[in-house]
């Protein structure tokens, strides 16, 4: 049976699949990423997980694998296929597609920005299916940005597109990883909330989970908290959305997984909010952490479909 191999590479972990030209997953495995152990370290496991997908999928389906996608964080040089700079995992200008073209026996490889890659799964086969235009917004440790048009992921000139964490939405507010004060990741974050949430809980164990669970039993301070967290998010992708018009906005990462409790005050917020401004449809993400392995795979599939025959 025909088939590719899908890897997603996360700070802590990795999903990786075989998966047929229909989607349908063939075979699911994953493992620890390993940082602690240096970046040459975690761009062998890489390499190695690969090679025993490649080993799996001719053991059961008769036939290697055909093409490889492989997800990355950080700054990615899709084009290229050169993993450019990940600051969780350490690593700097690694030649991944090459790396891993080689290990694989020469077969195609496909390199993939993270959350552009898992957007591309949402678009074509999660909440964005249908969606001409779309905004794909992660609310994890950090808040990054896809943008679907017709089908694929717009990457921009230099590969920053998207990049909708470091608006400023409070200038002079938190400091920010980027240089920069207010960006909306310090302020709407899973981890932003968090961090409020723990300050005002006076509980330093405490999380966003943990402060959804306080907003729905009536917290006041929770409230509070997850007031300034949704305020902050709705004026960021307000100015998001006076610039793409998307058809659709879904967000997913962790925070999303407090449902109505996010839904119902944001879709309010960014209503209270825009004037002229079309405003799209505000869903959750569908696919939840298999976006990033399954989009994985649809860049495999798409190298495959524009190669063109000797």
């Amino acid at each position: 049976m025909k088939h590719v191999i899908a890897l997603d590479v996360g700070g802590t972990g990795m999903k990786a699949a075989l998966v047929a030209a229909d989607g349908t997953l063939l075979h699911e495995a994953r493992r620890a990423t390993g940082r602690e152990r240096g970046p040459e370290a975690v761009v062998e496991t890489i390499q190695d997980f690969a090679a025993e997908l490649l080993d799996t999928g001719r053991e059961r389906f008769g036939e290697p694998a055909s093409a490889a996608g492989v997800a990355v964080p950080g700054i990615v040089d899709a084009e290229n296929g050169i993993a450019v700079y990940a600051a969780n995992l350490g690593w700097r200008e690694v030649p991944m597609r090459e790396l891993l073209g080689r290990r694989l026996g020469g077969i195609p490889v496909a390199l993939g920005h993270d959350v552009r890659t898992g957007g591309l799964a949402e678009g074509r086969i999660g909440a964005g299916r249908g969606a001409d235009r779309f905004l794909f917004v992660p609310l994890g440790t950090g808040i990054a940005g896809a943008i679907g048009i017709a089908g694929r992921i717009e990457a921009g000139a230099h590969g920053y597109a998207g990049e909708i964490g470091h608006i400023v939405v409070r200038p002079g507010g938190p400091a920010c990883g980027c240089g920069q004060r207010g960006c909306l990741e310090t302020l709407a974050s899973a981890s932003a909330v968090s961090r409020a949430w723990a300050a005002a809980s006076g509980d330093p164990e405490a999380d966003a989970a943990d402060c959804a669970k306080a907003v729905e039993s009536g917290d006041a301070r929770a409230r509070e908290v997850w007031h300034e967290a949704v305020g902050a998010l709705a004026d960021g992708l307000v100015t998001a959305i006076t610039l793409l018009d998307p058809r659709t906005l879904i967000i997913g990462g962790g925070l999303a997984e407090a449902g109505e409790t996010l839904f119902a005050p944001l879709r309010t917020a960014v209503e209270e909010r825009v004037t002229f401004q079309r405003l799209p449809h505000i869903v959750p993400a569908a696919l939840g952490d298999t976006a990033g392995c399954l989009g994985a795979g649809l860049l495999a599939w798409d190298l495959l479909a524009t190669e063109v025959p000797a």
